[in-house]
């Protein structure tokens, strides 16, 4: 009787602990994310404003690339964790932001563990 009624007790501990630990983790995940989509997305706005006064023919593929970048960053589901091609989308915006720090020839150094974010020109 006492073993039942103690595993009952920690069964019920231990998914409170587990669900608040799982809470804490996403809202973490979710915030790096966020900085690092919310990043890439200030880097193409203001790059799209540098060039918007140049007209030759291999800036305006700079721009459709930064165009490019931020339609896919716009789309980007961030209310919806539930989204199953979320990584696969992620992983697509990454790929198109270092293409475009290719073209513009600026080293991206984005950091996402416990060090600092940053981009280097």
């Amino acid at each position: 009787r006492f073993h039942g009624q103690g595993f009952q007790e920690g069964l019920a501990e231990g998914s409170h602990a587990g669900l608040a630990e799982g809470r804490r983790a996403g809202a973490l995940h979710g915030a790096r994310v966020g900085s690092e989509i919310g990043c890439y997305l200030g880097f193409a706005l203001t790059w799209h404003s540098l060039l918007q006064k140049c007209t030759d023919e291999k800036n305006r593929k700079k721009l459709r690339a930064l165009d490019s970048l931020i339609g896919m960053i716009q789309k980007f589901p961030y209310e919806d964790p539930t989204y199953d091609k979320l990584q696969e989308d992620l992983e697509k915006i990454r790929g198109r932001f270092k293409q475009v720090c290719s073209m513009l020839n600026v080293q991206s150094d984005f950091g996402t563990g416990t060090e600092r974010s940053s981009l280097t020109f």
